[in-house]
């Protein structure tokens, strides 16, 4: 198309790269605040460990989002002349900031609450039960960002 410019896969290009970098740093904090909570819980009660990895699992799925969506925006990358138009490339942007972003925050979450609940848990062994709920509040934050990864992506001009 003559009318689109040339640098119009650079924003695609920096969805898909954006959803991958900020979910796998979402994902990255969640697992090492929770991974020193579970360290910390592990001296005082040592058979509860396998029992704590629960937030660690949780903040790997976030990361498992922002590849999904970074695959298929890397899947549809073309080059202005096959028809990749500007509208496309800032929904793919869109597409990836948003599921970038939930998962940063969503990592956030998962850390701070899958810390202060392992230690919480090995102290109390009933706040099992309300650190997994908080947990998958948590996790819905980044499940949110995916879905509307999801439709920006579908949307088609």
């Amino acid at each position: 198309m003559a009318d689109t410019p040339e640098y119009t896969p650079f924003f695609g290009v920096m969805g898909a790269a954006s959803a991958i970098i900020f979910s796998a740093l979402g994902a990255a904090y969640g697992t090492a605040k929770s991974g020193t909570g579970i360290a910390a819980m592990s001296v005082m009660r040592p058979e509860l460990i396998m029992k704590s990895i629960i937030p660690v699992v949780m903040a790997g799925i976030i990361a498992i989002y922002g590849l999904v969506v970074s695959v298929l925006i890397a899947g549809a990358l073309e080059t202005p002349a096959n028809g990749y138009t500007l509208f496309k490339s800032f929904l793919h942007l869109g597409a990836g900031l948003a599921v970038g972003f939930s998962g940063l925050a969503a990592g956030f979450a998962i850390g701070i609450v899958g810390d202060a609940g392992v230690r919480g848990t090995a102290q109390q062994p009933r706040l099992f039960v309300g650190m997994i709920l908080i947990l998958i509040f948590a996790e819905v934050l980044g499940l949110y960002g995916l879905i509307v990864a999801i439709y920006l992506y579908t949307k088609v001009q």
